[in-house]
């Protein structure tokens, strides 16, 4: 039990680096790293409670770390980790919870979601948007990624997906990341993917528009489609859902020439209806 917390510091951040000048070091820079991220998983959320765990700790800390000065102070790991290379620490991050996930299986959500009351206006600071990936069935977030606005999550996705194993995974995305470079990545990683799909991919929203415009009316003749239909009640809400899907769409080769919807196999239209306080609202996706 002692060697596990040691070997995965070494192995995941054993890269990171560290930017402190050699003369003012007192405490080795994994022991820090191990001491906060140990902390943090006990429920730790400010560097004096890191520090109040690694003083409670310590004599089991001393059986896998150095600690030639005990235990670092809470302005040490403020500083230590003010200083370090955020990209370095969230790679060996991911990479750790990945090895932790090697069983992941099912649906891979990645969404972008921006942090309440983390802007401050006086200062100019903009609010702060994380992309993340959560695999709903093991309940973990396996890697974030912080962009400076919506706009440019689609640069953190790619981010992302080099940082996690999807093989066999189903990979979910809204249509930000509705992208052909995305779906090829994916497919090349042994994933399947479900993509949402809106007006940012004019031609083809259009022709899968026509298609189940087609298949409502079973005028859709040589092209195979299914539909199932449930509802529910929650809330004060009654939501009706009609799900079509249309297999093997080979003939949208006229919205998408080039073939860069690798693995495309089906298309799915949600059409949601909602009635709350007499009120009613229709959606399809």
């Amino acid at each position: 039990m002692a060697s596990v917390p040691l070997s995965l510091v070494h192995h995941y951040f054993g890269e990171v680096d560290d930017p402190r000048i050699e003369r003012c070091k007192r405490h080795q820079l994994l022991d820090i790293i191990a001491i906060a991220l140990c902390g943090v998983l006990c429920g730790a959320d400010s560097w004096v409670e890191i520090e109040q765990f690694g003083t409670a700790k310590a004599p089991w800390l001393r059986t896998f770390l150095a600690l030639p000065n005990g235990i670092p102070s809470h302005d040490t790991f403020g500083r230590v980790f003010a200083g370090l290379d955020p990209l370095q620490v969230e790679q060996g991050f991911a990479l750790w919870v990945d090895a932790l996930a090697t069983q992941l299986c099912g649906v891979i959500a990645f969404d972008g979601k921006t942090l309440r009351r983390s802007h401050n206006r006086d200062a100019g600071k903009r609010p702060l948007h994380l992309v993340s990936a959560w695999a709903s069935e093991n309940r973990l977030v396996l890697a974030q990624v912080a962009v400076d606005q919506k706009s440019n999550e689609i640069t953190a996705l790619p981010l992302l997906l080099e940082a996690l194993d999807v093989h066999g995974c189903i990979v979910t995305i809204d249509a930000m990341g509705c992208q052909t470079e995305l779906a090829r990545s994916i497919v090349a990683r042994g994933g399947d993917y479900v993509l949402a799909l809106k007006g940012n991919q004019e031609g083809l929203h259009t022709a899968v528009q026509d298609a189940f415009a087609l298949a409502e009316g079973d005028g859709f003749v040589g092209v195979t489609h299914d539909r199932a239909q449930t509802a529910g009640k929650g809330h004060g809400r009654i939501e009706t859902r009609r799900v079509t899907v249309i297999s093997e769409p080979s003939w949208l080769s006229h919205a998408d020439p080039s073939g860069a919807w690798q693995g495309l196999r089906s298309l799915v239209e949600v059409h949601s209806r909602r009635t709350l306080g007499g009120e009613v609202s229709e959606e399809n996706r």
